[in-house]
Formats: C-alpha cells, sequence, structure tokens
C-alpha cells in the first residue's frame, strides 16, 4: 500500500472540523484512503442504489444508523443530504464525524458552501504523486508520462490502454451525461482529443470551436464541465491586477499525463519520446506535480504563468507571502543558457526574487 501524502493534514482536519470534505478526479485513491485513515468508521457508498434509495426516501432513518458518524462515498449524488449532516453536526458538536468525499467538482463544492460553510475542511486529491511512487527508485521520465499517476494502474498492475480507454468510456458516458445535457456525445469526444493537443499552450477557443463546430460559448461551457470533473486546469496568467487574471487568456492542463497520451493515440513511450507534444506532456507533468504538492497539504494552488508582450515566458509562478518564485520547465536534458532567458525578465519586472527555479529532462 502506498502511503499518500495528505494522510497527515486529513487527520489534522478531522481533529479541528465536524465534517472533512474530499473531492478529486474519479479514481484518485479518495475511497481507500479515507478508509485508511478513519478504519474504525462505517463506510457507505451512494452508488450503491439501495443505500441511494433509503437515503432519499427516508434521510433520517438512513442516518439514525450512524451514531458514530460514517464516510459517505460519492454523496453529491444527493444534495439534499448536506442539509441533514449539517443539524447532526450542529447538534452533535463532535470533531471528524463525518467523511464525504465526491467527483463532481461542482454539485459538490456548491452544495457544501450552501450547507456546510464553516463546518467543513476541503481538500482536494489527486493521483499519485511522483514522490508518493519514486522517491526511493528511479524510473525513466517518458514511461512515467505515458502511464500517468492514476493508483489503479501502480496498485493493480493494470493494462495502461485498457485502462484509459475504460476511464475516458465511463467520464463520457456517466459523468458529462450528468453535468450537462448534450446529445452529440461524440462532439464531445472530440473536443475532449483537441485538448490533449492544447496541452501547455494559451487557450484558443476560437480555433477550438471551429475545429469541433460548436460556439465559443460551448467551449467555454465544456471547459468547464472539464474543470468540475477534474480532468483539466487553467493556469492563469501572472498579474498585480488581480482583474487581468481573470479575463486574461489561461494555459491548459490536465491532470494525468498519461490521459493525455491516449487521448492523442500515442500508443507506447518510445512513440512519445519523437512526438512532437513530448515537451509540452513534460511540462504538463511539472505543472501537475507543483499542483499535487499544495493540494494534498491542504493548500491553494496559488499557481500562475508569465508572458510579456513579446512572448517572453515563464512557466510557472508560486505566489507565496514572501514574494514570487519562478519556475521554467525545459524538457531537454542539455542545460543551455536560453533556458534561463524568462527568469531574468521577469526578475528585471518583478525587481528581483529570493528564490527561482529550472526543472529539466535531465
Amino acid at each position: 500500500m502506498i502511503k499518500r501524502e495528505s494522510t497527515a493534514v486529513l487527520k489534522r482536519m478531522a481533529a479541528t472540523f465536524p465534517v472533512v470534505s474530499i473531492t478529486g478526479p474519479r479514481q484518485s485513491g479518495k475511497t481507500t484512503l479515507v478508509q485508511n485513515v478513519f478504519p474504525e468508521k462505517e463506510y457507505i457508498s451512494l452508488e450503491d442504489p439501495i443505500e441511494r434509495d433509503l437515503a432519499i426516501t427516508d434521510p433520517k432513518k438512513f442516518f439514525s444508523r450512524f451514531p458514530n458518524g460514517a464516510i459517505i462515498d460519492e454523496v453529491q449524488r444527493i444534495p439534499d443530504l448536506f442539509s441533514y449532516i449539517q443539524i447532526i453536526v450542529d447538534e452533535r458538536k463532535v470533531m471528524g464525524d463525518f467523511i464525504l468525499t465526491g467527483s463532481n467538482q461542482f454539485e459538490y463544492m456548491r452544495s457544501l458552501s450552501q450547507s456546510l460553510a464553516g463546518r467543513t475542511a476541503i481538500l482536494k486529491l489527486l493521483p499519485f504523486s511522483y514522490q508518493e511512487i519514486f522517491s526511493d527508485k528511479k524510473e525513466d521520465i517518458n514511461k512515467i508520462l505515458f502511464k500517468g499517476m492514476f493508483p489503479a494502474i501502480y496498485d493493480r498492475n493494470l493494462d495502461v490502454d485498457i485502462y484509459f480507454r475504460s476511464y475516458i468510456n465511463t467520464y463520457l458516458e456517466r459523468d458529462v451525461r450528468q453535468l450537462i445535457n448534450i446529445v452529440e456525445i461524440s462532439k464531445f469526444q472530440r473536443f475532449l482529443e483537441l485538448c490533449a493537443g492544447w496541452t501547455g499552450r494559451i487557450l484558443n477557443k476560437s480555433s477550438i470551436a471551429s475545429a469541433v463546430g460548436i460556439s465559443q460559448p460551448t467551449v467555454e461551457n465544456w471547459l468547464s464541465v472539464l474543470e468540475a470533473s477534474f480532468i483539466i486546469y487553467r493556469l492563469r496568467p501572472f498579474y498585480k491586477n488581480l482583474k487581468k487574471r481573470l479575463t486574461k487568456s489561461s494555459k491548459l492542463y490536465f491532470f494525468d499525463t498519461g490521459l493525455i497520451c491516449k487521448l492523442l493515440r500515442i500508443e507506447n513511450f518510445k512513440q512519445l519520446l519523437t512526438h512532437p507534444l513530448q515537451g509540452e506532456i513534460f511540462e504538463n507533468f511539472v505543472v501537475s506535480e507543483f499542483l499535487k504538492y499544495r493540494l494534498h497539504k491542504g493548500l491553494d494552488s496559488n499557481l500562475y504563468y508569465f508572458r510579456d508582450s513579446h512572448g517572453n515566458e515563464v512557466d510557472i509562478i508560486i505566489e507565496t507571502g514572501y514574494g514570487s518564485v519562478p519556475i521554467e520547465i525545459k524538457s531537454g536534458q542539455t542545460i543551455n543558457f536560453s533556458f534561463f532567458k524568462g527568469l531574468d525578465i521577469f526578475g528585471k519586472l518583478e525587481h528581483g526574487y529570493k528564490s527561482s527555479g529550472l526543472i529539466y529532462g535531465g
């Protein structure tokens, strides 16, 4: 069993909040984590039709079975339960009473904000991090990029092609249909595949709309669906002006590089070596690792990218209380002075920085 970095923070959350809510991509290891950290808690999944029916028809009877709280999996499937949980935890005032999980970020977070604001700590759990799997061993980076980091691939040694084919089919047929009323699911699949080709690049919604045959508002709507289900992450530009961060174009990244490779029809890691997007996929991997490092500690991401009017870029800007930390990412294995150009330009604009970093493929 691979120990998750979030174990300690999850225990701290349960010691200080009556409810702990874990969200993240489907199959990121949420259920396994909470069952390992809270083995004394009774576990209920609302994927179970019997449990779901009882929770809908007689919620008081449903909760009467849990005098010591419970782990409730996929709780967003019945939003009305959040109000009952609010009443119970307000009466009992027990820390760590209920542990909730969900994989639909939009519905889940909306229900939490309406009923459990101030009563729940929230942890976002992504697939395995590099540190969790490879802290004491080395592996070819392109093999890692190709396999991705979903727990089932490592825990059960699953075939990568079969795993991601099933993952995509389940996502399209279940999650997408739940989130939006869509008739032509094949168009959404084409959209998803095109997004994989935009990884590490500034989004051009007009180009995507034309290629798929949909409107730009539909592109934005579908991107929001991908975000809500933890398929993609939009990295916003770094500006001192907070309003500009929200209005300027974001860069597109996926939470898992194995999924990118499947969507791009890369069949093995050797094909990835010579693929024209290998550099962008490497960059995506590093960005996702920074996200995991922060989110698994219960922190906000606080990640941005920098690009000036001349096209000079820094791939990641980490905003901290001590200032901005620029990080440049290069897939090349030999350090070149050009790798530092963006860092130098950013340093001049920001009047220097206390620390910076270069992550490269060597």
